[in-house]
């Protein structure tokens, strides 16, 4: 399985972040950030990249200013 991670400098946006997607229905992960993506708070949101147009499509950018960018991993 693919996964993406949604990375973030805050640790309270990231878990803001995890909330939105458990709320819009997309099963999701709080991990620690993956080494290859730096370590920006430490913590990240994992989600199948099977989701990842759907989470880009409805992503609240606004919301998040501490959205450092997604990661892709295997």
């Amino acid at each position: 399985m693919h996964y993406t991670y949604a990375v973030f400098t805050s640790r309270n946006q990231t878990l803001s972040f995890a909330n939105y997607l458990k709320k819009i229905g997309i099963p999701c992960l709080i991990t620690t950030t993956p080494k290859q993506a730096g370590r920006i708070c430490g913590i990240c949101v994992r989600f199948s990249t099977d989701y990842l147009d759907i989470v880009k499509k409805q992503f609240p950018v606004s919301g998040y200013s501490s959205f450092a960018g997604f990661f892709f991993s295997e």
